[in-house]
């Protein structure tokens, strides 16, 4: 393919995401195949000769398409969001163009010197503290792009793991660290993200889960009694995953309660708002930030809800020397001139490469404005909600937090379960589930932002109905029909109904 050809293809393309963008919402939102459905489409081996451009791209449709979850569709409101936006691709699409492996500043300066202002303007945004920003005087933190939230938890824990040994070392000088590593400590609480329990796997470090109040948040007092029972047995605690918006029900840790015991303690506290850090740029949600300033590092996914694509993740610390001592090399091809007096981001994470992910966000936030991604925030409707609610047939269980709404058909969990397995049968609208307290609960989020009313209504209704036929089936036959209007799918049934079971 020469430049030419390139041009006239690229526009092609590019016409071809406007067009599967402007109207996925007309497609099945997950695919009706099979493990394997791809083997039978494609040669044993790869190509010897080139193939033309046009039977390529011909085969997306035809072969790509059929397997792909349609993420960006408003019938999508499985997990959380992941979202896009048009300023997001074209970053990325000059991110590809430039291709630069900015792991030293001197490999690509202008890489490095964006993300920095770039993450700052985000601590901004979000209203962090001055420690988490890399031009302030009093400062010795910053932030950076990370992969994955889950990617920022490990390196939180490794660089909180590797200076709580090094201090370990200064009274027990001929221990050996694999010893010592042994009675470290972390924890997190049993609603955490389970990326928080591979960390804890692949660090080595014992991870305890503990318990919850009604509100699904870890407190204070709990976090304390466990920190004082493990010392007990010889454990030496020395991190705290804090979630701001859990993936079950959207619930926010007592930050307030849990900053000043870490402070005291001497215990590192990561704070994980992968879904909910963007709601921050809005500053009536920044109750749940009250006791940030006790954090070491805090992290979240502008991939999530600010509508750049993913992978862009925001990881921020307090202090850049405690992942120097833990990520640190120094091989003679990797030294610059300006080695110590510029930021070398390959010390900041686990990999040595990295992408140009700054230039995406930057695109994003400039072309929307704070004002703008403000507006899209308090956007998200309480409208789904308020369907669930005027049914008698269903519950929700946890308190609506931002745009996660929870809810499950009351009765016996399997009434639910059945629900969700209609619907993803029928490939209408994808649901995941998850349980608070034994029950089975069903997780609704918009996550596209192609979403309108109209889009909520209709799944609503195909919910609805579905379930109303599913209770219908089960529980209204000629003995009990007094207990069921005649119209099974209009959701009226008389919520005294299913009390008993």
């Amino acid at each position: 393919m020469d430049p030419e050809e390139y041009r006239r293809r690229g526009k092609e393309m590019v016409d071809y995401i406007c067009q599967y963008l402007s109207n996925v919402r007309e497609r099945r939102v997950t695919p009706d195949v099979q493990p394997g459905y791809m083997r039978a489409q494609l040669p044993d081996s790869a190509p010897v000769d080139p193939d033309s451009w046009d039977n390529i791209f011909g085969d997306i449709e035809k072969i790509i398409m059929p397997g792909v979850v349609h993420w960006q569709s408003p019938h999508m409101h499985a997990y959380f969001p992941a979202l896009t936006s048009w300023p997001s691709l074209l970053g990325d699409m000059l991110a590809d163009a430039i291709n630069c492996l900015g792991f030293t500043w001197a490999s690509s300066p202008a890489c490095t010197e964006l993300e920095m202002n770039v993450m700052d303007w985000l601590a901004k945004m979000l209203g962090l503290p001055d420690k988490f920003l890399h031009h302030h005087p009093d400062s010795v933190g910053g932030g950076v792009l990370q992969s994955t939230v889950s990617e920022s938890t490990l390196v939180a824990l490794l660089a909180a793991r590797k200076n709580r040994i090094l201090e370990m070392k200064v009274s027990e000088p001929d221990t050996d660290e694999s010893s010592l590593n042994t009675r470290l400590i972390a924890y997190a609480s049993d609603q955490a993200h389970s990326s928080v329990e591979k960390a804890g796997l692949i660090s080595l470090v014992k991870m305890k889960f503990l318990p919850v109040d009604e509100n699904f948040s870890l407190r204070g007092e709990t976090l304390k009694k466990a920190i004082a029972e493990d010392r007990k047995k010889g454990l030496v605690p020395v991190f705290v995953c804090a979630t701001l918006g859990t993936t079950g029900v959207c619930a926010f840790d007592s930050l307030s309660e849990l900053g000043p015991i870490c402070d005291a303690e001497g215990l590192w506290l990561h704070i994980d708002a992968a879904y909910a850090g963007t709601a921050f740029v809005c500053p009536e949600f920044r109750l749940f930030l009250n006791g940030i300033e006790y954090a070491d590092s805090f992290t979240f996914n502008p991939s999530k809800w600010m509508m750049v694509h993913f992978d862009c993740t925001g990881f921020w610390v307090k202090d850049k020397y405690k992942l120097h001592q833990t990520f640190s090399v120094n091989p003679v091809y990797l030294r610059h001139p300006n080695s110590g007096a510029a930021v070398d981001f390959m010390h900041w994470q686990i990999p040595l490469s990295r992408r140009f992910r700054s230039l995406k966000l930057w695109f994003v936030i400039r072309s929307f404005g704070v004002k703008k991604l403000q507006d899209h925030v308090r956007h998200v409707s309480k409208f789904f909600e308020s369907l669930v609610k005027s049914d008698p047939l269903f519950e929700i269980p946890a308190k609506r937090h931002l745009g996660l709404v929870v809810f499950r058909i009351k009765g016996p969990n399997w009434l639910t379960e059945k629900l969700l397995k209609e619907l993803s049968s029928s490939g209408r609208v994808f649901l995941v589930p998850a349980t608070i307290h034994d029950k089975f609960i069903i997780r609704f989020t918009v996550t596209s932002q192609f979403t309108t009313r109209e889009d909520i209504l209709q799944d609503w209704n195909i919910i609805q109905h579905t379930a109303a036929r599913i209770v219908s089936q089960n529980y209204c036959g000629k003995e009990n029909a007094d207990f069921c209007l005649t119209s099974p799918g209009n959701g009226q049934f008389l919520a005294g109904r299913l009390e008993p079971f």
